[in-house]
This record gives structure tokens, C-alpha cells and sequence, in this order.
């Protein structure tokens, strides 16, 4: 396998908060969100499943600012169907994101039961988390703005999909879910703003970050303009949105996928792939084959998104939660995203089936790259055609020049 690569770095947006207490100090000090706090409230703070950077520090900050007025914060986790759909699931799913009672300073409520606010205009039931809806005086909707892994649309991932799927718990997920691309594009916004009216929301705080998987933006947004802002927030995110050095790919390894990279496993976004029944998959970027090499910790072997990957390897095959798997999968009604590639036994027997696919591309012709996950794009592993093209390029420096390309003793690659 004579393959060459070189290790580059890509420069992109660095917008970054290094005083996340000072921030959210100074955005509890608006007129519009230190009015909403009462002396002896008792307040929900929804904690989603998706792995952001501060998450932890983030909601024991926003506790500490409650306290500090008096009020009594609690959290809740508001994730939709995962942690396979139950409430101690769920809880599991905070702790491994460094959400505990212990660093945080306040207790984690965890229901999967809901009450019903009402309905949209189509019918569609709209539910809250009944925890926060019968135990609390108000509730904060905290969530990271992002673009969608499933669609795009003038709400996307966001303080409104996390008022509508992640506070409605899993019978609002699987109710919208339900409706497949037209639910959480369409019907997901009208849930959200319904549960914003209804629902007892003091107010949301809406994360944005940088290409760098950095916390560039905390903003506490008043009940009334959560739906305005939550769009506004959603341009700045996907302006600073990382993407691949290439758009034309023969191979991509990508050494991790898992929950807490995207709630695709990988971002569709990066990869230029759907692999939703009906819907387009034909976008940038292009490529003919992605490996899936393992499956993060924090997934709880929760491999949606595998089947996004053309060819995966047995030790992350073996790290599969079947049932968790396909809780998931299926309430999403995407079905396609769970089922499995190829599985190989190793890094270089998976690498050697892919280059087999290409048809007899000469190796110093093949376009082959090698990422940590779709989240951190910063570092990546080019092969020599792609390097020769992009190395004099603004934004990329060198950090290795080209080698060969080599394996460890178990036909694996090395640290990234």
C-alpha cells in the first residue's frame, strides 16, 4: 500500500469566550431576563445529549446566577428518545457529558413523563416535560444553535428544536419524528413556538461555536424574541462552521463517530451525506468512501450513524448497543443511518477493501483523508495528491510533510 501523507492545519473563524462565568454573569444582568427570576422560584434547566463544549460549566454557571436571585435550579435532561428512552438513561447520558449534581451544585430531575400544551394547526399534540411543567415556576431552554444533521430550514438545531423534541421528552419526539423530514422541518418550529407560549419558558440561552469546537457565543434571550433570535443565531453558526480541505475524496477515515461528535455520529454537514429515504444525498463534499474506525465512550454504544460509512472494523462493530441503537434510530425514522457497513477487522484491512472499490486509481493518485471526527477539523491527514494541491493554499500549514503511510503490530492506525 504505497500511499503517501502529510498532517495539516487548517485556520478557520476564532471567535472564543475564555470567561464563561463572566458572561453569563453579565447576560443575567439584562433588564429583560434578571425581571424573570423571583425570590423562591423553583427553576428547570433543560441539559440536551449533544456534546458541547462548557456544557457542564455552562448550566452550573446559569445556576449559580438563579441562586444568587434567590431561586431554586434544578436539571432536567431534555434529549428526545436518547439514553435509550428512559429517565435513568438519560441521567447517564448528563453524567458522561460532565453534567452531575456534584459539579453543577444542584439536583438532576429525570421524567419521561410529559403533559399536553395543546395542538398545531395540523393537529399535531404539542407535550412538555411534565417535571417542569407541574413542579417548577419557569424553565430555561438552553441549547447550541447550530445547522441541522437532517435538514435545513429557518430553524434548525437550536433553543426552538430543544423547546419542541428535547423538553417534550420522547413521546414528542417520536411524535414528530413520525412525520419523518416534513415533521422536523416543518412541524418542529410550530411545536416549539407553541411550547415557548404555553409552556411556563422564562427564557433560553441559545450556545454558538467556532470551527474549533470553542464556546464563541452564550446569549440569554428573552421569551419574546427567542424565535427571531433563533434564526439570527443560526446564520452566525453556519458562518463559522469548519468543512474539509477538499471537496473531491476517494477515501475519508474517520477514526471516531459518535453521539457527542453530532447526533448523526457524523455531521452530514462535513460528509455530504443524507441517507434519508426521499431526500437528496448528492452535495458537497464527494466522497466515494467513508471508513468508520471506532465509536466514542460517550455514545453508550449508540451507533447511529454508522450507516452513513461504507466500511467500519470489528472493534467498533463489538461496541454496538443493538437496542439502544435502534430506539434511537427508529423514533428518528431514518432507518438507513443504523444499518451495518462492511466490517473488516482492522484499519488496514478496511483502508485495502476501500482502495480496492476505486477501480484501479494509482495509489499516488488516491485522494484518501483521515480525520478524529467530524467535529474537530483543525488537524487533518491528507494523502499526496490532495497535499499537493492544498498545502500553498490560505488557511492550511504544515505540520508533517509527506511519509508513508504505515500501520501499528494489530494493522491499525496510530495516534492521530
Amino acid at each position: 500500500m504505497n500511499i503517501k501523507i502529510a498532517k495539516i492545519k487548517q485556520s478557520f473563524v476564532a471567535n472564543a469566550i475564555y470567561d464563561i462565568a463572566g458572561t453569563i454573569q453579565h447576560e443575567f444582568q439584562k433588564d429583560e431576563i434578571h425581571s424573570t427570576i423571583k425570590q423562591g422560584m423553583k427553576v428547570g434547566i433543560t441539559a440536551g445529549s449533544r456534546g458541547i463544549a462548557n456544557i457542564g460549566l455552562i448550566i452550573k454557571e446559569i445556576g449559580k446566577q438563579l441562586k444568587v436571585r434567590g431561586a431554586e435550579p434544578f436539571i432536567v435532561p431534555a434529549m428526545g428518545s436518547h439514553g435509550g428512552a428512559t429517565a435513568k438513561g438519560q441521567v447517564e447520558v448528563l453524567y458522561s457529558l460532565g453534567i452531575t449534581e456534584e459539579y453543577c451544585e444542584m439536583p438532576i430531575r429525570s421524567s419521561m413523563e410529559v403533559v399536553e400544551l395543546g395542538t398545531t394547526q395540523e393537529g399535531v399534540p404539542v407535550y412538555q416535560d411534565k417535571l417542569t411543567n407541574t413542579t417548577a415556576d419557569g424553565v430555561i431552554i438552553v441549547g447550541r444553535v447550530k445547522p441541522h444533521t437532517d435538514f435545513h430550514g429557518i430553524h434548525e438545531s437550536g433553543i426552538v428544536k430543544m423547546a419542541a423534541i428535547g423538553h417534550g421528552n420522547h413521546k414528542q419526539a417520536q411524535t414528530i419524528h413520525t412525520y419523518g423530514i416534513r415533521g422536523i422541518r416543518d412541524i418542529m418550529p410550530k411545536v416549539g413556538e407553541i411550547v415557548i407560549e404555553r409552556g411556563n419558558v422564562l427564557f433560553g440561552v441559545g450556545i454558538v461555536e467556532n470551527a474549533y469546537d470553542q464556546t464563541a457565543i452564550i446569549e440569554a434571550v428573552p421569551k419574546g424574541k427567542i424565535i427571531e433570535r433563533d434564526q439570527e443565531l443560526l446564520k452566525i453558526a453556519t458562518s463559522y462552521m469548519p468543512k474539509l480541505p477538499s471537496d473531491n475524496i476517494d477515501i475519508l477515515f474517520v477514526d471516531e463517530i459518535g453521539k457527542n461528535y453530532s447526533g448523526t455520529g457524523m455531521d452530514t454537514n462535513i460528509i455530504g451525506r443524507l441517507r434519508i429515504l426521499g431526500e437528496d444525498d448528492h452535495f458537497k463534499p464527494d466522497i466515494s468512501y467513508i471508513i468508520a474506525g471506532d465509536l466514542s465512550e460517550a455514545s453508550h454504544g449508540n451507533a447511529l450513524g454508522i450507516g452513513l460509512a461504507d466500511l467500519t472494523t470489528r472493534r467498533l462493530f463489538d461496541k454496538i448497543d443493538i437496542p439502544t441503537m435502534n430506539e434511537n434510530v427508529i423514533t428518528s425514522s431514518f432507518l438507513d443511518r443504523a444499518k451495518i457497513p462492511i466490517v473488516l477487522d482492522n484499519d488496514k484491512f478496511a483502508l485495502e477493501a476501500a482502495l480496492r472499490g476505486t477501480w484501479g486509481v494509482p495509489m499516488e493518485e488516491i485522494r484518501f483523508m483521515r480525520i478524529k471526527n467530524t467535529l474537530e477539523l483543525g488537524e487533518v491527514i491528507v494523502s499526496e495528491s490532495i497535499f499537493n494541491e492544498i498545502r500553498d493554499a490560505d488557511g492550511i500549514t504544515v505540520i508533517e510533510d509527506l511519509k508513508p503511510l504505515q500501520f501499528n503490530e494489530n494493522g491499525n492506525f496510530g495516534e492521530f
